[in-house]
């Protein structure tokens, strides 16, 4: 897994990926795709793909057995969450919210940390969150039927990063004795399963004649290139700079999909989503999370 092109050229591709898939999942899914039946495919096949790299890479997947309960569990649990909520989220409203929502990340990657005492207690991490938030609550203000018509939309969208953020909390004791390929794939795996079992009737009622050309090239994209490819991308720019840079670019992320959703699809952002997106920046700023724990990434 090594790439002549500089940790910063991988990092940008990374994002500008993973930026563009909002859109790209949000056409799926308005193009056949029921929602489970689509985050199963995509993540399912993608974490098969992804262990067989890693096992290539690595010559195991093997895990500590008294680190299995919690793998297992919680953790897993948290990313299966992760997906199931991304989805339906995006069906629900559009995908310049969702990215949108994606801003609050490092913010509640820092409460979680306060939260589950893996870190001091930090007076800014709850200013950051309470700036963020007025961002999400502009944001709801102007979503596609106004706050009541799709507040359930973004409720399920925010538990997204919500559910990523305590993944990558608890991610941090694993981080530290298993490469992040190795604990990738296993999570993957394991939170596969509940989601392949959760996904049996959209799956088995899916109308799969119904799904465009093009509907199967967003899905080919979501499992290749927004889940192995940058994945492989991230962990070995991690590798060279560490984190802190990463997390700098990740950042970027949830703007450039916003931007990416009124481009590609024609969405609307009118100027509440305008103010909540600068809101959320700016709970970002006062966040500045000295550490980012990465995993898997949608």
């Amino acid at each position: 897994m090594r790439h002549r092109l500089p940790a910063d050229v991988l990092l940008l591709i990374t994002v500008l990926i993973w930026s563009f898939h909002f859109a790209v999942i949000k056409y799926a899914l308005t193009h056949g795709f029921e929602p489970l039946a689509y985050a199963t495919a995509r993540f399912g096949v993608g974490s098969l793909v992804f262990a067989a790299i890693t096992y290539g890479h690595e010559g195991t997947l093997r895990m500590r057995t008294r680190d299995l309960p919690l793998l297992f569990g919680a953790v897993a649990v948290c990313l299966y969450l992760n997906q199931v909520s991304f989805a339906y989220g995006v069906e629900r409203t559009n995908a310049a919210t969702i990215a949108l929502l994606f801003g609050t990340m490092p913010v509640l990657v820092g409460v979680a940390s306060l939260l589950l005492r893996t870190e001091q207690a930090q007076r800014r991490y709850w200013l950051a969150a309470a700036v963020s938030f007025g961002g999400v609550a502009l944001v709801a203000a102007e979503a596609e039927g106004g706050l009541s018509g799709d507040l359930g939309g973004v409720l399920i969208g925010l538990g997204a990063p919500l559910s990523w953020a305590i993944y990558s909390v608890l991610a941090v004791g694993f981080l530290r004795r298993y490469s992040p390929y190795r604990f990738s794939a296993v999570v993957g795996l394991a939170a596969s399963l509940p989601l392949v079992l959760t996904a049996l009737p959209q799956l088995s009622g899916q109308d799969w004649g119904a799904i465009s050309t093009l509907a199967w090239g967003a899905l080919l994209y979501s499992m290749l290139l927004s889940f192995v490819v940058t994945n492989v991308l991230w962990f070995t720019a991690i590798e060279r700079v560490g984190a802190n840079r990463a997390a700098l670019y990740s950042n970027l992320q949830p703007f450039l999909g916003a931007a990416f959703a009124v481009v590609a699809l024609g969405e609307r952002m009118g100027p509440l989503a305008i103010a909540g997106g600068i809101v959320i920046a700016a709970g970002i700023v006062i966040a500045r999370p000295r550490r980012t724990q990465m995993g898997v990434v949608d």
